[in-house]
């Protein structure tokens, strides 16, 4: 999740994209060149694209960026497809069955850089740009650069239609809010007795206009994640506040949603709960990330100076009934990615928390000791406000609250060979275990230690974890160098210690039963990392067994799932059918282990 907006393909559906009555045709064009158009909605108009259905997803997005009447797309882009999507850059479009005529819907993220144009009443004005991302305070402080009247950024005031805007605030947020072409800002001095003429700052929108507006950026190339730091928790003052019931003098709900009343929460998860509360309670506004194919909001404290979580309804899911970004509603219920369900992310989300089990033990509630992979903490909670999608009424949401950890950026933003080989080693247990049908670079941060300087990953984003089949298991830290080396005797220890049954009791005891096809998942990737560590195979040689080298080739552990499923009769027990997976998947790694003498 991080900055700049979005755009989604508009679907013609009355008549076929090749057809001349639905777009003028190019006279040299055939229909026997198979191609497809991609139609990309900006500033109000249809722009197509030509590609060919053997083209690689990653040409595909190559040609967009190249299409000069876009100039602002960037290289981060995500296409869908029938409700799936296109994740592989190597595969052909035809592999995902796109043929011509077919509309994909895009995704994209605009360029970080915005122009600003200052105007002061008495003549003067100039123009630089800033990343989107960027906050008041930075505009106040090159102000301060340009203008003698403004020299101290701390005596600035700036204030658009009528309302001061705090230091924090976004300039994305801005234009978005605001929904003009051009945003017009005024700075002046603080608390000044003698009345002075003001000075225009315009914000030039130049990203993509779209009807609804509603997007809005959390951030750029950094992501402000905090973990509370309050040694004392006002336990029983957080449940008389956000547990019992909507305040009748406040127009939002947040509580937490508590299946099990066995369960305890801890200081940290109240902490967090506490911060999101008093940021809401004193009107700072969830402000929804630009990045992704879902809603994801950015939670303010109450002093409206960092963030302190991240809450993402269920209802705003990619292909989910409210969701922002544009995306189809999806016919069967499926997500982006094969084996998961629409409106299960997340479940899925603070499943990863439960699971993640420090390396002192196994996780019998929630605690305040940090996983091993370091997930950040993560509850389900009921939350409204009105800056969420709502297309009708307003109405509560359900969706998971994560806690922000303090980073960098994320590991997109620069090379793997700097990563730790115990950070990118603890990444790899949690995705093979989990099935992680979604692991890349953006949604692993990367922080410091405080004591050593050391730089940490903290994985994000698990709402694609522990789906019905491994079709699409993605680990993007498989062809890092650091996944070549072996596990360290800590954490070979602690591969050791997991056992699948007792992680599918301990998310039945916080109230999501497992269904079975993902329970089944979690206890053949669990013996996959348990038999590989066994054998002293590495984690690329353990990963790489769980993800397809292309689209249409079956990876080695869905072969031996398909081959245990055709020696045993139907009607089989699960025990008797997961005997038979540990069988055929002991020769399997038997072969793997002699090829490499």
């Amino acid at each position: 999740m991080s900055s700049a907006g979005v755009t989604t393909l508009s679907v013609v559906p009355s008549e076929p994209l090749l057809s001349p009555k639905a777009f003028p045709f190019p006279s040299h064009l055939s229909l026997e060149d198979k191609s497809i158009f991609i139609y990309l909605s900006f500033s109000g108009s249809l722009t197509p694209i030509r590609v060919m259905e053997w083209d690689t997803i990653a040409s595909v997005k190559f040609k967009i960026r190249r299409c000069k009447s876009l100039p602002f797309l960037t290289n981060k882009q995500k296409l869908v497809y029938a409700g799936r999507e296109l994740a592989r850059s190597d595969s052909l479009l035809k592999d995902y069955g796109v043929t011509g005529g077919n509309v994909l819907h895009l995704i994209i993220k605009l360029s970080d850089l915005q122009v600003i144009n200052v105007k002061t009443s008495c003549g003067k004005e100039f123009t630089f740009q800033v990343e989107r991302g960027r906050d008041v305070r930075y505009i106040k402080r090159r102000i301060a650069k340009r203008v003698k009247q403004f020299d101290d950024p701390e005596e600035q005031e700036i204030v658009c239609n009528g309302e001061r805007l705090d230091d924090q605030r976004l300039i994305d947020d801005i234009c978005c809010k605001h929904n003009d072409a051009v945003v017009r800002l005024f700075v002046r001095n603080k608390d000044v007795k003698v009345q002075r003429r003001p000075l225009e700052l315009s914000i030039l929108a130049t990203d993509l206009i779209d009807e609804k507006r509603n997007v809005v950026n959390g951030e750029t190339s950094r992501r402000n994640y905090d973990v509370g730091k309050e040694d004392t928790i006002r336990k029983s003052d957080a449940i008389q506040r956000t547990v019992p019931r909507k305040p009748p003098d406040r127009d939002f709900i947040l509580e937490p949603v508590i299946i099990n009343p066995k369960i305890e929460l801890a200081p940290a998860i109240w902490n967090m709960v506490n911060s999101t509360y008093d940021g809401v309670d004193n009107g700072k506004y969830p402000i929804r990330s630009a990045e992704g194919t879902g809603g994801a909001y950015f939670m303010l404290d109450s002093a409206g100076q960092k963030y302190v979580s991240v809450f993402k309804p269920i209802d705003e899911e990619p292909m989910a009934v409210n969701n922002p970004r544009g995306l189809p509603l999806s016919l069967d219920g499926e997500g982006l990615k094969k084996g998961t369900r629409v409106g299960q992310g997340a479940f899925r989300e603070v499943a990863a928390y439960v699971l993640d089990h420090p390396l002192s033990g196994r996780r019998k509630l929630f605690g305040d000791e940090t996983g091993y992979a370091g997930v950040p903490p993560t509850l389900m909670i009921k939350c409204l406000h009105k800056a969420f999608n709502y297309p009708r009424e307003l109405t509560p949401k359900i969706g998971s609250l994560q806690m922000f950890t303090e980073n960098s950026g994320s590991c997109e933003d620069m090379g793997p060979g700097a990563f730790p080989v115990k950070e990118v080693h603890k990444i790899s247990v949690l995705d093979i275990r989990l099935a992680n049908a979604d692991r890349h670079a953006g949604n692993i941060l990367i922080s410091k230690e405080e004591d050593n300087n050391q730089s940490v990953l903290i994985p994000i984003d698990h709402g694609y974890c522990l789906p019905t089949s491994f079709e699409d298991c993605t680990f993007e830290w498989l062809y890092w160098p650091q996944a070549c080396q072996s596990y360290s005797p800590e954490t070979i220890e602690y591969i050791k210690s997991l056992d699948a049954e007792e992680d599918i009791a301990l998310l039945k005891f916080h109230g999501w039963d497992l269904p079975v096809e993902c329970a089944r998942t979690l206890r053949i990737s669990t013996v996959l990392l348990k038999k590989g560590v066994e054998r002293g195979l590495t984690p690329f040689a353990i990963g790489s067994m769980m993800c397809r080298e292309s689209l249409n080739k079956e990876s080695a552990i869905e072969e031996i799932v398909q081959a245990a499923l055709d020696s045993v009769l139907p009607g089989t027990s699960e025990a008797t059918f997961l005997d038979a997976v540990s069988q055929i998947m002991d020769l399997r790694l038997d072969e793997i282990v002699r090829s490499r003498l």
